[in-house]
């Protein structure tokens, strides 16, 4: 671990409103004025609005933080952490980490917060968004993208918390009687610097298998990111861009961001197709069919070597399929939306985004219409969990002469936003040999890389 257990630290909140929580301890840690805390387990409790660690001294906390004698011959482990909130693959684990466990009182319970150096959070990172035996090329691409869009975010938070007129990121909403639109961005979270889940990154401490590679790609890496003029590049990254990667307003903010352009995710230019894919007639030949592109991989070999355990279970990622029936898409509806649209006669397209995800998704009932985006929210609005991308031309089932559907066909075009980097398609190009340098230049056009520490 030399070199990754010093520079600058960051608080990651691991745990969040709840009432108990149970961890245990390995090496030596202090708390509660250098007091030593016994190595196995403990319970800890939301007690009249304090923290009360039980063992320790009755007297109930607004925090209690618990340290590390060395950073790496110590850990902790703490149980029922949720990991792919909301998502498909949503679950609880047991996860172990190092650095310090910080225990907060809130108003909705207890927060448990993981303290530790940027580097090796990154390590974490790599391995839990990916797996630890990627290509060394995508690791190394991997730790600089999350650097980068770490740093971004922490820059980004201090500029709002000196602006008196900062407004939240959590959710930005426009509404109306007949639009909801809606995006969500990284919190701002009070508590600590990021989250520890797929709304920020993925940071599953030590739990994953981790490799000699990934020490070293984050290592080799150390204090590198991406930048395009005198900022960092807030670089974002999804699962599979489906061939196209979109544009940063698809899905967040209505603003342009230079080195997050669409672009094709393989070399040269698509042939035999037109675009861009935001005109519809485009997207629907581009969705129903299957342009090579990097990540349009079916190789069991790589993809057991890069993607995580969970994320194995989902293959159909480039191109995929979903058939609602028209009684199971009105309930959906209708608990996602809290409202009753009645039986769905259409979904209409009504803008689309360059890599052909739909932005505003008209939905129309019998008993009333309403148009909702964007990306993260269509993919929300027509789920239990989450679709996995919006990327999606829809096929009706209907009779002649009938005036709603039997049921809807959903065609779709890759899992997640899209924006930035693509991980399997990044994958590929390193497994054929492209440097962490090259991907980073064919995701991020524009930017270059630069030591910041």
């Amino acid at each position: 671990m030399s070199g990754l257990d010093s520079g600058p630290r960051i608080k990651v909140g691991i745990l969040k409103g709840v009432r108990e929580a149970r961890f245990s301890l390995k090496g030596n840690f202090v708390a509660l004025g250098d007091a030593a805390i016994p190595e196995g387990d403990h319970i800890c409790r939301m007690e009249d609005g304090a923290v009360r660690l039980r063992g320790a001294d009755g007297a109930g906390r607004d925090s209690i933080t618990i340290t590390p004698g060395d950073f790496d011959g110590c850990r902790f482990a703490l149980d029922d952490v949720t990991i792919g909130i909301d998502f498909h693959w949503e679950r609880k684990e047991t996860q172990q980490f190092q650095g310090s466990l910080i225990i907060k009182a809130a108003e909705d319970g207890l927060v448990l917060i993981n303290e530790l150096p940027i580097e090796s959070y990154l390590v974490s990172v790599i391995s839990s968004e990916m797996s630890a035996s990627c290509p060394p090329g995508l690791l190394r691409a991997h730790a600089v993208v999350s650097r980068s869009w770490l740093l971004a975010q922490l820059q980004d938070r201090g500029r709002e918390e000196a602006d008196s007129a900062k407004r939240s990121r959590d959710t930005l909403t426009a509404e109306s009687s007949c639009e909801r639109i809606r995006w969500y961005d990284r919190e701002s979270h009070t508590d600590f610097d990021v989250c520890a889940d797929d709304h920020c990154q993925r940071y599953q401490g030590i739990s994953k298998a981790f490799s000699r590679t990934a020490f070293e790609a984050v290592l080799d890496t150390r204090g590198r990111a991406v930048c395009y003029g005198e900022e960092v590049c807030d670089a974002r990254y999804s699962k599979s861009c489906g061939g196209m990667t979109e544009v940063f307003g698809a899905a967040w903010e209505d603003k342009d961001i230079p080195y997050l352009r669409s672009i094709y995710d393989g070399p040269g230019e698509p042939s035999g197709y037109r675009l861009p894919l935001s005109v519809e007639a485009n997207a629907e030949a581009w969705i129903t069919s299957k342009p090579g592109a990097y990540c349009d991989t079916s190789s069991e070999d790589l993809l057991s070597r890069i993607l995580t355990g969970f994320d194995q279970e989902t293959r159909d990622f480039y191109r995929w399929q979903v058939r609602y029936s028209q009684d199971e898409l009105a309930e959906i509806l209708h608990t996602r939306l809290g409202e009753d649209l009645g039986p769905i006669t259409a979904l209409e397209p009504v803008e689309r985004g360059r890599s052909g995800r739909l932005v505003r998704l008209r939905i129309r009932g019998e008993k009333r219409t309403i148009v909702v985006g964007k990306e993260l929210e269509i993919r929300r609005v027509l789920s239990r969990s989450h679709l996995y991308s919006s990327a999606f031309v829809i096929r009706p089932d209907i009779k002649e002469g009938d005036r709603v559907p039997l049921s809807f066909q959903l065609i779709g075009a890759g899992w997640g936003h899209g924006v930035g980097l693509c991980q399997i398609g990044a994958a590929v190009m390193a497994d054929s040999g492209r440097s962490h340098e090259e991907i980073l230049a064919h995701y991020f056009r524009g930017a270059e890389l630069r030591s910041l520490y």
